[in-house]
């Protein structure tokens, strides 16, 4: 055993230490987590009300529009005019304004735009993926945490406590483990519609970039 060991109880001792020293981070960070969950899922509403939902005819009927188009004005036009998200519209209006570069510069041009959206969509799915990865973690650490000290007094005999040790415990599981499993499902919504959103942008960046370099 580790007590028999030279020095074992001062190891024993300092991994108490610390372990019971990271129970006030630890309950702060799920405090923190759990507001930005419910910010989250409160933005995701509003979202999921404002979001523009656009089917593959729209964007089917918009790509022979933009073939059709007779010149670069009416093309910013008809971009102007399609029923597609504002964003969608300055990076094809951005594209369609492009008429001194040439077809290599629009087209790196086309692709850095594009990349810029996908970093905001990223950017914005990654505080979920930190909160579905870590809130089951903080979890679990502030359900073992609270059992040292628990297992003690019910060797001592102090039920009150283990009483408040166990309330402890379940309580940051369920935290940890409900925020996660709710962040998990919003941003498994959002990748759903930035994925579409993403598909659509780059089929009409292609479609613009065909007029454009012709």
């Amino acid at each position: 055993m580790v007590f028999n060991i030279p020095g074992g109880e001062f190891l024993t001792g300092s991994l108490d230490v610390i372990s019971q020293s990271l129970t006030i981070p630890v309950l702060v960070i799920l405090l923190v987590i759990v507001i930005i969950t419910i910010i989250t899922l409160g933005g995701i509403i509003a979202e999921y009300t404002s979001r523009k939902k656009v089917s593959v005819g729209t964007i089917r009927d918009l790509i022979y529009d933009i073939n059709d188009s007779k010149s670069v004005d009416n093309l910013k036009n008809v971009i102007n005019n399609a029923k597609i998200p504002k964003s969608q519209k300055r990076v094809l209006i951005e594209l369609a304004s492009s008429e001194r570069l040439g077809n290599d510069s629009r087209d790196a041009l086309a692709r850095k735009l594009f990349e810029f959206e996908e970093e905001k969509t990223l950017a914005t799915l990654k505080k979920t993926d930190i909160i579905t990865r870590i809130g089951p973690t903080l979890g679990l650490m502030g359900t073992l945490i609270p059992m040292g000290p628990g297992l003690a007094a019910l060797g001592a005999g102090d039920i009150n406590t283990l009483a408040t040790s166990l309330t402890v415990a379940f309580n940051t599981t369920i935290v940890g483990i409900g925020s996660g499993a709710l962040c998990y499902f919003i941003g498994k919504i959002r990748s759903g519609w930035y994925d579409s959103y993403l598909s659509d942008l780059d089929a009409l960046i292609d479609a613009v970039l065909d007029f454009m370099n012709i």
